[in-house]
């Protein structure tokens, strides 16, 4: 089943909170994402569902193994599309959202040509300091 964006956010934010925490819960969710309590736990809920998020009787979430495969693409969208709009001269608060909104869009095609016209640059410029 295709996950909507929102899904999709969840999954990311949920992949970056465990990077900081072993505990995730759905409170660390919803002040992440901004979002109210019963907004999170019908995500959750559903997320949990269809096979995206393992929910323990503590209350803490877990990414199954297609959960985490989805939420590390987006982090890797979001990540890469931010450089790529720093390079370009956007500040960072812009270049973030933006990136944000691009990541849930981006063809697999846009987004390998990107990443890799980033990687490009990235080693020209290594090259040319001599590392």
């Amino acid at each position: 089943m295709a996950i909507h964006e929102s899904g999709q956010m969840y999954l990311e934010t949920i992949y970056i909170l465990s990077q900081n925490s072993a505990f995730v819960r759905a409170i660390d969710v919803g002040a992440q994402l901004g979002f109210t309590k019963p907004s999170v736990s019908r995500a959750m809920s559903i997320l949990k569902k269809d096979g995206y998020v393992n929910v323990d009787a503590d209350g803490a979430i877990t990414l199954t193994e297609t959960g985490l495969a989805i939420a590390k693409t987006m982090y890797t969208r979001h990540t890469v599309l931010s450089q790529m709009l720093m390079e370009l001269g956007v500040d960072e608060e812009t270049a973030t959202e933006d990136a944000c909104r691009i990541e849930h869009v981006i063809s697999e095609k846009s987004f390998a040509a990107v990443q890799a016209h980033l990687e490009q640059v990235t080693k020209m410029r290594e090259d040319a300091h001599g590392q």
